[in-house]
């Protein structure tokens, strides 16, 4: 058991990508803290994300569902948990595409069971904690999805109305309506981010970015989708975390903030970029360029994201640390490292 002194906070699917690097950066920040990281290690979660973790005795991992009611019942109750930084979400979207079902149920089921019992067992009725658990919070990670598409100049802000164009989106659209309606309701003391996309170590395979660096150090085709100008917001990892970071400790109650990079990129800069990279790194007889092959779209491929960060950055005074161009050479150098290439 933890230090009783301490406080401790109910993370969930952190032995996935943004998780596991939130943990250790979080357990080194704080040491007033306990964690107790929820997971129920599918494909995208891996414990090996968390080694550098597993001896902390700040540090407890619990493999389950955040859908099964009883056993985040037990959490709250074994541990006394003071707050929820809500990360795990099924997220792949060609996934949600083939298997929508798994993304409502884990995404807004699982979102709904999560909130529910953090507010029954902190609160005596709407509008009234309990005496000791007052200012114990629900941050909800989110995703720009959300919004929809872009045009070529918008950005993305907290006012943007949503217009989910996948099962993935529609599903965590859905869950953030789920924490808002506890908010609203119940006067529970939640804030929501939503995220462009992340990049960096840990990463699972299957995104983009380790796929063009996993394709390419094999010698395969490096598959882009239609024509490879869809554009995205890229923001790196751990300056995400240091984001998360910063609003669940000062951001206002009631309140989204947006977290992006401000680093638009097409998919066919990313695959250009890496590739550069590693023709410098591992050169080859060819260029890692020549293996780049345009497949079939993703059904209700969205044409842009991009995200507006003025809240974060003026109201709580985030900026990240990372541009794309030192940001990608790391994770490039991580991956290398991962497939023991040097």
């Amino acid at each position: 058991m933890f230090d009783n002194n301490d406080k401790t906070i109910l993370l969930t699917g952190c032995a996935g990508f943004i998780g596991s690097n939130f943990v250790p950066y979080f357990l080194d920040k704080y040491k007033e803290y306990n964690l107790v990281n929820l997971d129920l290690l599918t494909y995208a979660g891996d414990l090996a994300n968390l080694n550098e973790c597993e001896n902390n005795p700040k540090y407890k991992f619990i493999k389950g569902d955040i859908c099964n009611r009883e056993l985040v019942e037990f959490i709250f109750d074994e541990y006394d948990i003071r707050g929820v930084i809500h990360f795990a979400a099924e997220s792949h979207v060609d996934n949600s595409i083939k298997n929508p079902g798994l993304f409502m149920q884990t995404n807004v089921n699982g979102t709904f069971t999560l909130i529910d019992v953090a507010q029954k067992f902190w609160m005596n009725k709407p509008f009234e904690y309990k005496k000791d658990y007052a200012g114990c919070r629900f941050h909800h990670i989110s995703t720009d999805e959300v919004y929809g598409t872009l045009n070529e100049t918008d950005l993305f802000t907290e006012e943007t109305p949503y217009a989910p164009n996948s099962p993935y989106s529609a599903s965590k659209a859905s869950s953030d309506m789920v924490v808002r309606a506890y908010q609203e309701t119940y006067g529970l003391n939640t804030v929501i981010t939503n995220c462009s996309n992340n990049y960096g170590p840990k990463q699972h395979d299957e995104k983009l970015i380790p796929t063009i660096i996993r394709k390419a150090l094999a010698g395969e085709a490096i598959p882009i989708y239609g024509d490879g100008k869809n554009i995205r917001d890229w923001l790196y990892v751990l300056d995400h975390c240091k984001g998360i970071d910063l609003v669940y400790h000062t951001g206002e109650e009631a309140n989204v903030y947006n977290i992006g990079g401000r680093n638009e990129r097409t998919n066919l800069q990313i695959v250009d970029t890496i590739c550069s990279i590693l023709d410098k790194k591992i050169p080859k007889e060819n260029s890692y360029k020549t293996l780049i092959t345009f497949v079939e779209d993703r059904a209700g491929h969205d044409r842009r994201y991009a995200i507006d960060a003025d809240k974060l950055e003026n109201k709580l005074g985030w900026k990240a640390d990372e541009n794309f161009d030192s940001g990608i050479i790391k994770t490039v150098e991580w991956y290398l490292s991962k497939y023991r290439i040097n």
